[in-house]
């Protein structure tokens, strides 16, 4: 995927047609991270801290369900990718391209969970094996995206 050029608000992309299976298929692995691990606090006082925890995990919980929809919406809309130059464009404006980087956010922390939260640079290298080799290949996709997604943000500013 790479940037071809901006119209007005929109970014145009070209995306190639492997490309758009892979963003599909990795996409459709949202939501990735378990509601669980956002905490309000980890230090406050019990009491106060299971009343907003509910409230936190019912706004994450409507705010997922939501994201859910508007990308199914997306996936399914059949004007989204025009076919161009042996693959496709693809437009989307700034609200519309942070959004998405949210959802591809979502897909890639919640992938470095499934994988044991590896660090390369502390010696935790993610155990693969085959039950879990689709998320190091989520999480990998979904940082090239978001790379291109960010870098597009910065030529234009």
């Amino acid at each position: 995927m790479k940037l071809i050029g901006t119209e007005k608000d929109n970014f145009v992309f070209h995306i190639s047609k492997r490309e758009k299976r892979l963003f599909f298929e990795v996409l459709k692995l949202y939501p990735l991270i378990p509601t669980a691990h956002h905490r309000v606090s980890r230090t406050a006082a019990a009491t106060h801290v299971k009343e907003c925890q509910k409230l936190l995990d019912e706004a994450l919980a409507e705010r997922k369900r939501e994201n859910k929809r508007r990308l199914l919406a997306m996936l399914r809309e059949e004007n989204r990718f025009q076919e161009a130059d042996g693959g496709y464009r693809f437009t989307r404006n700034s609200p519309q391209m942070e959004w998405l980087l949210q959802v591809l956010n979502d897909i890639r922390v919640g992938s470095w969970l499934v994988l044991g939260e590896p660090d390369e640079k502390k010696g935790k290298a993610p155990e693969l094996n085959s039950e879990n080799a689709l998320y190091y290949a989520a999480m990998e996709f979904c940082g090239y995206f978001q790379m291109t997604m960010l870098d597009a943000f910065d030529r234009r500013a």
